[in-house]
């Protein structure tokens, strides 16, 4: 077969790549938290027919002779994530999204007694799908779960008298320094005002449940005392945002979720409350919206059908050529 049909051949597989990776990121444009990719060519491999030599220096010498090389067309180079933050879109209710890098730490399952350890390899081995969405809802046992697969948000739980300007605690606020799952209320709506993340006592009814911009999850409480109802509010936790030292390194996992494993790319992890020093932001009732540009991907999409079909030229062009070989025996 002719080298510049198999050349055409490696230019259409390439193309049509690209082609599903650009069908991918305009499919994902209203896609909450989704992170557009780029599809780069690189070279395919090269048969050598004269080799570089160098010219010898004597009086009678011949010059240097440069290689000659014929190519095999295109494949895949790489496809890059654009990891940049995208606008943010006014949702309301309880909901945040990150001013910066990181990611939500949430997971299918809940562990509840003893937490996960705050540790680069702790992490990476569990089962942690790390998420830009953050959409949460209560769930029916009080937990913090996402909203795309009902997933439990993990952070750092109370382990004190959590009450606002409760003079027990003189207001201080105590987190646990393993990551757990966020949950709100104890059982019927209720949470422990002793130990709110430990869930030993249900004396208090949960009426509201906010975010605030540290990641700090408050519920509002209804308290009797002596005969008088009132409503005070109790930090019960706050959501943990991952850093990545190569977030580009992440495995997409579909469901805007992202994995992460010991040996791959991404690098050391970690987990840290939101505002602190190395760690963003919140900016509460919004969600990130999609980072595909638009006209970028249109452009893209111009210039790959043109090639697509530059391809496709040159193998009908390649096919009357063995068209005229086999009339030349006839």
């Amino acid at each position: 077969m002719l080298r510049a049909m198999d050349s055409a051949v490696a230019g259409l597989r390439a193309h049509q790549n690209k082609l599903d990776v650009i069908g991918h990121n305009l499919a994902n444009v209203n896609t909450a938290g989704y992170k557009s990719q780029s599809y780069l060519f690189k070279e395919a491999m090269y048969q050598t027919s004269t080799n570089s030599t160098a010219g010898s220096g004597s009086a009678n010498g011949s010059g240097g002779v440069n290689a000659a090389q014929y190519g095999y067309g295109t494949m895949m180079g790489s496809i890059w994530v654009d990891m940049g933050a995208s606008t943010p879109t006014q949702m309301g209710g309880l909901t945040a999204t990150i001013d910066g890098e990181g990611f939500f730490m949430t997971m299918a399952t809940a562990a509840i007694n003893g937490g996960i350890a705050n540790d680069t390899t702790e992490i990476k081995s569990s089962d942690f799908q790390y998420t830009r969405v953050g959409q949460f809802k209560i769930d029916s046992d009080g937990f913090l779960v996402d909203s795309n697969s009902n997933n439990f948000v993990y952070g750092f739980r109370t382990t004190n008298n959590a009450i606002t300007g409760d003079p027990a605690n003189n207001g201080a606020i105590d987190f646990s320094a393993d990551l757990q799952p966020i949950r709100v209320c104890m059982e019927d709506g209720k949470i422990d005002l002793d130990a709110p993340s430990q869930g030993a006592g249900s004396i208090a009814l949960a009426k509201s449940v906010k975010i605030d911009s540290e990641g700090k999850i408050t519920v509002g409480i209804q308290v009797t005392n002596n005969g008088v109802t009132e409503i005070k509010e109790a930090v019960i936790g706050q959501v943990a945002i991952a850093t990545f030292q190569n977030q580009e390194g992440l495995t997409k996992a579909g469901g805007s979720y992202y994995t992460a494993s010991n040996g791959d790319n991404s690098g050391i992890v970690l987990a840290d409350k939101p505002g602190t020093a190395g760690s963003s932001g919140l900016i509460t009732g919004y969600v990130e919206a999609s980072n595909v540009d638009m006209a970028k991907e249109f452009s893209e999409l111009i210039t790959t059908q043109r090639g697509f079909q530059a391809n496709t030229k040159m193998i009908t062009v390649s096919d009357q050529i063995l068209e005229e070989l086999v009339n030349m025996k006839r």
